[in-house]
């Protein structure tokens, strides 16, 4: 399996601090081990992991999403490309949506988003007498949820 890691080593071939690894030991995202002269060591899949959390965190995916889907993943060894597959796969209808909502945001950011405010020259047209209101508080135009 190779030799096993200092923390040192994890942040600089992650390219993470060290103190973002402390940070993803403690949410349970990583796991480690004390030497004999209580240091802490990590096995090299930890490399994997750290790579699948940054991945992912660029994807916009929340730490506790991340948290648990590595729960699913064996602590022996380091995820594989069918693991990724399976985990992206989880997170793709997530990413779509909120790909989606930032589509409609970026299109409607000079016209009116439905607030309820009345102050823009076009919102009584886009939402005369604030009839949004009735679907619930926030920028109904652009979050229908």
């Amino acid at each position: 399996m190779g030799k096993d890691l200092t923390v040192g080593e994890v942040a600089e071939r992650s390219g993470v601090a060290v103190s973002t690894i402390h940070f993803y030991e403690s949410k349970g995202l990583i796991t480690s081990w004390r030497s004999g002269g209580n240091q802490r060591r990590f096995h090299r899949d930890v490399l994997r992991r750290i790579a699948v959390i940054k991945v992912a965190q660029r994807l916009g995916v929340p730490l506790a999403t991340i948290a648990e889907a590595l729960k699913a993943l064996p602590d022996e060894r380091a995820p594989t490309a069918e693991d990724w597959k399976r985990l992206s796969a989880a997170w793709k209808t997530d990413l779509d949506e909120r790909i989606a909502v930032l589509t409609r945001l970026r299109d409607g950011l000079e016209n009116c988003i439905g607030c309820g405010c009345l102050s823009l020259g076009e919102c009584p047209l886009r939402n005369p007498w604030d009839e949004l209101s009735e679907d619930g508080p926030g920028p109904r135009l652009l979050d229908p949820r």
